[in-house]
């Protein structure tokens, strides 16, 4: 029997059932604008930019909920296909921020990052949506901006299947449908973890974070640097998004989904909680007692020497048992592995914890 094949723009590839068109394309690189889409959530074709030409049918159809098929040939590129991407990428420009630099005060915008590629069908008249925002929400960290909200759903979707708390959620219908909890409570009094992922997923700055748009820098403007998030031994990677004019930490942003371990995903403590690293007291160097009880700053040499000896004094005085070792959850495996090889092997004593198995 021969293997069962489809043809995408004139080539042929194998036929992997249960594939979208979506998938199928991107194993040939070819790119299929989408602005409603995120490999980690359930397709629901809301945006309708992705819509592509199958041989046979009518209608168009989209490529990120439709299921490939043994035989058949799909088009990506063409005229109808590009009309109809130039006019849904029109309808939705002419339902959110028509001015560009304003757009993207903080977040980038999907939106018009997709007009520059594929064009516009012309510069369509603004349309002042009736759907409401949540002007009183007092949660910390989350704003919701109504006009530039295009109805993709992204972050509710995000919300129910990822995080399975489903905090937010469609509200009204027609032109009113808007971004709303039960009741229009802050996120605060729902079940939200204020993780922040709708933040992330939004692909128009609807979602946005309020302490870096307090600041006032877009993020086009910083320099995003990959590292790893520090509260807990998962091994979450963030991007810390830095001002180097002002050397100062504005947000962080989770790595794009399917690259690190965290698939895009962080919690409220990895994507927000970052203002301690500018606090007034935080200790940026090493501190160690003098005879008279002062701290004063030192070396990194000079403080673990003081460690050591503070260390192996009370092993000669009392013997390697009264000394215990606490670790951090905090810290990597390794980490933990090498501070419980120093209790055991270095001093000779099985007292060592670890704050996570409390």
């Amino acid at each position: 029997m021969s293997e069962q094949t489809l043809t995408i723009n004139g080539v042929s590839i194998d036929h992997r059932p249960g594939e979208t068109i979506l998938e199928a394309a991107r194993r040939l690189d070819i790119d299929i604008p989408t602005l409603c889409h995120d490999d980690r959530i359930e397709p629901v074709a809301a945006c309708r930019i992705c819509l592509v030409e199958v041989e046979g049918s009518r209608l168009m159809q989209p490529s990120c909920h439709s299921k490939t098929q043994p035989d058949m040939v799909i088009t990506t590129e063409s005229q109808r296909v590009s009309r109809n991407r130039q006019f849904s990428l029109s309808l939705h420009m002419a339902d959110t921020v028509s001015d560009r630099t304003i757009a993207e005060d903080a977040n980038p915008n999907r939106l018009f990052e997709l007009a520059d590629i594929h064009g516009t069908a012309g510069l369509w008249p603004h349309v002042d949506s009736p759907r409401q925002g949540r002007p009183m929400d007092v949660n910390r960290f989350i704003h919701f901006r109504e006009d530039r909200c295009i109805g993709c759903a992204l972050c509710t979707r995000y919300c129910d299947e990822i995080e399975g708390v489903t905090a937010i959620t469609l509200a009204h219908r027609g032109a009113l449908t808007t971004i709303s909890t039960a009741d229009e409570l802050s996120l605060t009094d729902t079940t939200c973890e204020l993780c922040g992922g709708c933040i992330a997923v939004c692909p128009t700055g609807a979602m946005t974070e309020k302490a870096a748009l307090a600041y006032g820098k877009p993020e086009k403007e910083l320099e995003k640097i990959r590292t790893t998030c520090n509260f807990c031994g998962v091994g979450c990677q963030l991007d810390l998004n830095v001002d180097r004019d002002a050397n100062r930490i504005v947000k962080v942003t989770p790595p794009p989904p399917g690259t690190t371990v965290n698939d895009g995903n962080l919690c409220v403590k990895g994507r927000f909680a970052n203002d301690f690293i500018h606090h007034k007291d935080r200790l940026t160097e090493p501190l160690v007692r003098d005879a008279d009880g002062v701290l004063r700053p030192t070396s990194w040499d000079e403080a673990l020497d003081r460690v050591v000896e503070g260390l192996q004094g009370v092993v000669t005085r009392h013997g390697p048992h009264s000394l215990g070792f606490v670790s951090s959850s905090r810290c990597t495996g390794e980490e933990n592995y090498l501070f419980q090889k120093m209790s055991r092997a270095a001093f000779g004593t099985h007292n060592v914890h670890q704050c996570a198995a409390t």
